[in-house]
């Protein structure tokens, strides 16, 4: 779905200077409409004059949240000026002001800048109407730039530096029901792909959020299940694309730090782990009360320390030296974690992580400077995590961790079974707090107390079986080509006695790049490349999705019966269907129905299939497409995928048919 713009405007013909008579509905459709059209937005506007009190509230519900609104000002007209002024007063940005040429000095704005368009007898100049149309494409474009970039446009924010936008969940109308209804089958469609960790759909979902403030948590989602897929590039691009358009957002700031943390730690980017540290010390000037902020800035000192002294070869002792000889870097990590404990009591994970590192910090240098602290603390934790209500497994565990600091091995394993209760015998909590007591293991600290807590948290873990771990494929291949020529086409292009060509040449292209079972194949399944290309990947081994544009009764319509030999290619479709893991998917159940007339869903279909290829790792992206280089700017087509693909510095193969055959 595009970027919505709001336009506000008078409406049919209305007296200008000179008594004469301005058809704003001419200038909305010849001029206004496909300009904004031009720069990638819907266009919106109420169809008919509306009396004061009686807005309506879909177009209402526009005006607040929509990311751009159009005023034009060429007449007074106090319907435009209170929508205006209501933008200006919610919203800093975001806003083009545009008139017919006069030279009046509009009061408040009259030093704003504004888009002139030229009139002729009422209407748009037809002289100048082809230069007034791209200026203001122009500067849509413009303004949607500078809006993601920060630039107040409202004198009210210009006026008001610290005054703060109101959250977008703030302004629903809620009688404006077709516009929320759109919203709630998107966010619907959101929820399946979160669950069901299809980061594809959740990337085309952003695309296609209907304004700015929607796209923005769309984005956020998508960088998490990214980041919890270890794309952490990928990720951060998501995350920082969400940042553009709220970049205050809390949860977008700490995933932004969490995916630069683990690029920093990999060495895949040129990212310092100061940068990292200043990124969250940035945050804490707008957030300098968040405890998890505070957390993961003292997680970035605490895995410094433990790369200094945790190595492969070393004994306990020498450890245990280096780790105290890297003092610096545990305390400024007891630093961070006291003052998230400090800024919410109730959290009660930095509270056990702080008063784990000073008894660490005790047992390794002596020094007692923080006895008396932890003595408080320690109670203050244990009532936290004991009266958590409902007491979950971490609030359990951390009492466990309490004991491992001041209890007995009796008192560690009763205290652990209890949260062993609580688990509901999954794999990964278990396992993690199992990782923490083999790190203070590996120190040599209070050996009886973490022997009694790891024996018993193995004992939980022996019978469970370990998650399977995502299929992760080693190479995806995305495949785009022509389709078999329809009965009726003048001009061959891929007619189907050339079929057997080109199954060749795909079956030699797949040899040569070592497809095998260890792969997986992207493709539509239309008759002609797809269906070649998806028989020869069958007999390697490889795994093949199919993701179409259209429920697959109407695409077997449309992408196969209409073709040469249509009921022959129909056969051997549902040959290759028989033989998928899963079925194949479609974008109406996916990602909603669209309106064929606004966008192309072939268009559409190429972003999914390359967005779900590229949720996998850009280098692992191999893109394969039997085509006679035509086509170019319509949607949808191969040279369409063929040029995406070349955006992302992908890898290309090009079967040219014009050299084939």
């Amino acid at each position: 779905m595009k970027p919505h713009a709001f336009v506000a405007m008078p409406f049919g013909k209305k007296p200008g200077p000179g008594g004469t008579l301005i058809d704003f509905n001419t200038i909305y459709n010849d001029l206004l409409k496909p300009a904004i059209k031009d720069a990638g937005f819907a266009v919106f506007r109420t169809d008919q004059e509306q009396a004061a009190g009686d807005i309506k509230t879909d177009m209402f519900q526009e005006l607040l949240i929509a990311d751009l609104v159009i005023a034009d000002l060429t007449l007074d007209n106090p319907n435009v000026w209170y929508e205006l002024g209501i933008r200006h007063a919610i919203r800093a940005s975001g806003i083009v002001l545009i008139q017919g040429i006069n030279d009046r000095r509009l009061f408040e704005i009259y030093t704003d800048r504004k888009l002139n368009y030229s009139l002729k007898d009422g209407v748009p100049d037809p002289d100048t109407l082809e230069n007034d149309k791209k200026a203001l494409t122009e500067m849509v474009k413009a303004t949607l730039t500078t809006s993601r970039h920060g630039r107040k446009l409202s004198p009210v924010y210009q006026l008001l530096p610290y005054l703060q936008e109101p959250s977008w969940k703030l302004l629903r109308v809620n009688e404006a029901v077709e516009f929320w209804k759109a919203y709630d089958v998107w966010a619907e469609k959101v929820e399946q792909a979160c669950q069901n960790d299809l980061v594809g759909d959740l990337l085309m979902l952003a695309d296609e959020a209907p304004v700015a403030a929607f796209r923005a948590e769309a984005l956020f989602k998508a960088g998490v299940a990214l980041r919890k897929a270890e794309q952490f590039d990928f990720a951060l691009e998501q995350i920082e694309a969400g940042l553009e358009i709220d970049p205050e957002n809390l949860t977008g700031l700490q995933e932004k730090g969490i995916c630069l943390q683990n690029l920093a730690l990999q060495g895949k980017a040129n990212i310092p782990q100061y940068e990292v540290r200043l990124h969250y010390i940035s945050m804490l000037k707008i957030y300098p009360n968040d405890p998890e902020t505070w957390a993961l800035l003292a997680r970035i000192d605490k895995d410094a320390w433990i790369h200094l002294w945790r190595q492969q070869g070393l004994t306990i002792q020498q450890m245990r030296n280096n780790a105290a000889d890297a003092d610096a870097r545990l305390r400024a990590a007891i630093e961070s974690y006291r003052q998230a404990f400090r800024r919410n009591p109730g959290h009660y994970c930095s509270g056990i992580n702080v008063l784990t590192l000073m008894h660490v910090f005790l047992y390794l240098t002596g020094d007692t400077r923080y006895f008396i602290e932890a003595k408080a603390m320690a109670a203050a934790v244990r009532y936290v995590a004991e009266f958590e209500p409902g007491q979950s497994f971490w609030s359990k565990a951390a009492l466990g961790a309490l004991e491992v600091l001041l209890g007995t091995p009796d008192t560690v394993a009763s205290a652990y079974k209890e949260a062993i209760a609580k688990s509901g015998n999954e794999f990964y909590p278990l396992n993690s707090t199992l990782s923490h007591l083999y790190l203070l293991k590996d120190l040599g600290f209070r050996p009886e107390v973490i022997d009694a807590g790891i024996a018993t948290i193995e004992r939980a873990l022996a019978p469970l079986k370990k998650p399977e771990e995502r299929w992760q494929p080693r190479r995806v291949f995305l495949f785009n080509g022509l389709m078999i020529d329809a009965e009726d086409r003048l001009t061959p292009r891929f007619p189907n006695d050339k079929s057997g060509i080109a199954a060749e040449k795909i079956a030699e292209v797949l040899a040569a790049l070592g497809a095998n079972e260890s792969d997986l194949a992207l493709t539509q399944g239309a008759a002609g490349g797809d269906i070649l290309f998806a028989e020869t990947c069958a007999k390697r081994g490889v795994r093949i999705r199919l993701l179409q544009p259209f429920p697959e009764a109407e695409f077997v319509q449309r992408a196969i019966l209409s073709s040469e030999r249509g009921e022959s290619w129909r056969t051997r479709y549902f040959t290759l269907a028989e033989q998928l893991k899963s079925p194949p998917r479609n974008m109406s159940d996916a990602l909603g129905d669209i309106d064929e007339e606004d966008s192309s869903p072939y268009e559409r279909c190429n972003l999914w299939l390359l967005y779900t290829a590229l949720a996998y790792g850009i280098g692992k992206v191999r893109f394969i497409c039997l085509w006679d280089g035509g086509g170019s700017g319509k949607p949808g087509c191969t040279a369409h995928l063929y040029q995406e693909v070349n955006k992302r510095a992908g890898q290309v193969t090009w079967l040219d048919t014009r050299k084939l055959w």
